[in-house]
């Protein structure tokens, strides 16, 4: 595991990415039963394909909360920085790279 001024760093950046993709998906709508597109718009065609794209922008958005969240988890847990596929320490320079990274770089 890292270090505790790095983990401190890691635990601040991957807090900033929490608020930032929870905005987001705020923004978008998610959550809300419908998400609002204009019906009236002459292209109902242009709209089905609107709603897909932020269908699939809700659904990669939630997929990385939920890796952060289990990040912020394990650093309160003391099982943060470790493979979930072999165990081994992921390496710190990958960890700084991509914060919530579930795997070292041989599983990744």
């Amino acid at each position: 595991m890292p270090g505790p001024a790095v983990l401190d760093t890691l635990r601040a950046q991957l807090e900033d990415e929490r608020a930032s993709l929870r905005r987001q998906l705020t923004e978008l709508g998610a959550g809300d039963t419908a998400l609002s597109f204009d019906e009236n718009f002459a292209d109902s065609g242009q709209v089905a394909a609107e709603q897909g794209e932020t269908r699939l922008l809700v659904a990669s958005l939630t997929d990385q909360l939920r890796d952060v969240e289990k990040a912020l988890s394990k650093i309160a847990s003391g099982s943060y920085g470790k493979c979930e596929t072999c165990g081994k320490e992921i390496a710190e320079p990958r960890l700084e790279a991509m914060p919530a990274a579930k795997y070292c770089i041989d599983h990744a």
